[in-house]
């Protein structure tokens, strides 16, 4: 699977962002950064991939989850799908 390793950086370095955001409960911002790490290490970028989106769709639908970090995480899911989809 070819993933354009550009389009993977924006979204390593939008999890990033989002790891470090205080306003993200501390849970959430532990998903997100166990998303990140399998994406930047899986030998199988096919199954990482699976897996950030996983992690992410469950973390969307934390009730504690700010409106902005939702949003954010949305768009996550769609980066996410379309690098799949490539």
């Amino acid at each position: 699977m070819a993933v354009d390793s550009k389009q993977l950086e924006t979204i390593l370095s939008l999890l990033d962002v989002m790891v470090q955001d205080t306003s993200i409960p501390r849970n959430v911002r532990g998903r997100l950064q166990e998303a990140q790490q399998k994406l930047k290490s899986a030998p199988d970028m096919s199954v990482a991939i699976s897996s950030a989106v996983y992690a992410l769709d469950e973390v969307s639908n934390d009730i504690n989850l700010p409106m902005h970090a939702r949003t954010m995480i949305w768009n996550l899911l769609s980066e996410l799908e379309s690098l799949k989809g490539s």
